[in-house]
């Protein structure tokens, strides 16, 4: 997830696939660890829907903290973008990598790559899910050694071990839909400070993903995405974020309203946060895709988790009950879509 101060305060106004594609509290606060409650009181039935492993998407969480901080132009970055590909070929989904090249804030030039994997790539109903897999290059949220690199456990590994553990089960199960995840690259190499004084901040982050949105193919129209950063600490709460409902507040209410009705209504919250800046944004912005975000956000504290941008992002504070949370929800939308609908 960017760190840039990435709500706005005030109204701001908001000015892929390839293959079809060629081509916080602040200072380290502590916080409980008890997950959020969940509703018991199912009013929708799962049955019938893969059973999503939190265990597998946790080894695909661990795997990434193995190679170490995937920053650009490192050993983990490209032993990461092969991890990937890999798995993902292995699930029987065409996979394309979009690669280009982008400055970033302070002048440095990296390559970067994009891993789009398509399910059904022919089918003109679509859903898109996406995720970031690079982590930021600096622990600038850090009071300590803030230059230096950290794991991206939650911040890049989790939305990434979701989106793998999905992938394997959708090879096996006829949908009457596509579906594509896009792993955006060079998403949290952005720069921090006041982004309504200076604007041009904003736009220095996502550079993945602002390229992938400025390069779908002509005809390219998912019926909607959800992108996942930070889905997998202990106690994470997921309220209705503002960039998303300002784009796309049909399918956050929607969602949310899926979340309670399968027991999930202590972990996706009706509190609002203010707009931020993610890779929906430029979804939203550029390829005119509506997008959501599904991303941890303390309301209390009106800031990203304690360990946003820090050293303390580890692996201990992955929680197999939050992987299960996410997963289950989004394996719901995937199979109740066009057959139980989650849209009106």
């Amino acid at each position: 997830m960017n760190a840039r101060n990435k709500v706005f305060s005030g109204v701001i106004a908001f000015a892929l696939i390839i293959a079809m594609f060629m081509g916080g509290c602040k200072g380290g606060c502590n916080h409980p660890v008890t997950p959020p409650s969940t509703d018991t009181t199912h009013k929708q039935s799962t049955a019938g829907i893969p059973a999503f492993n939190a265990d597998t998407a946790y080894s695909y969480i661990k795997k990434q903290v193995d190679f170490g901080p995937r920053v650009p132009d490192s050993k983990a970055h490209q032993k990461c973008l092969e991890f990937i590909v890999n798995t993902l070929k292995a699930d029987s989904l065409t996979v394309t990598i979009q690669k280009s090249s982008a400055k970033t804030f302070d002048g440095k030039t990296f390559e970067f790559e994009n891993v789009i994997a398509s399910y059904q790539p022919t089918n003109s109903s679509r859903i898109l899910l996406s995720t970031h897999w690079d982590t930021r290059p600096f622990a600038d949220a850090d009071s300590i050694n803030p230059t230096g690199q950290f794991d991206g456990a939650d911040d890049g590994g989790s939305g990434v071990g979701v989106l793998l553990e999905i992938a394997r089960h959708l090879h096996a199960t006829k949908l009457p839909i596509g579906v594509d995840l896009v792993f955006f690259d060079l998403e949290d190499y952005g720069q921090e400070g006041d982004d309504d004084r200076y604007p041009q901040m904003k736009d220095s982050w996502c550079l993945g993903s602002q390229y992938w949105a400025k390069n779908i193919p002509a005809g390219y129209a998912p019926e909607f995405g959800i992108l996942l950063d930070m889905v997998g600490a202990k106690g994470a709460v997921f309220p209705k974020e503002g960039t998303s409902m300002h784009y796309a507040s049909d399918i956050v209410n929607k969602i949310w309203t899926l979340a309670g009705n399968i027991g999930y209504s202590g972990y996706f919250t009706q509190d609002e946060t203010g707009p931020t800046i993610d890779d929906h944004s430029y979804v939203n912005e550029i390829a005119k895709i509506p997008t959501i975000d599904i991303v941890h956000y303390d309301v209390p504290n009106h800031d990203y988790p304690y360990f946003h941008h820090r050293h303390s992002d580890k692996l201990d504070v992955i929680d197999t009950s939050t992987l299960k949370v996410v997963g289950t929800l989004l394996m719901t939308v995937i199979y109740t879509e066009h057959s139980g609908n989650t849209r009106s």
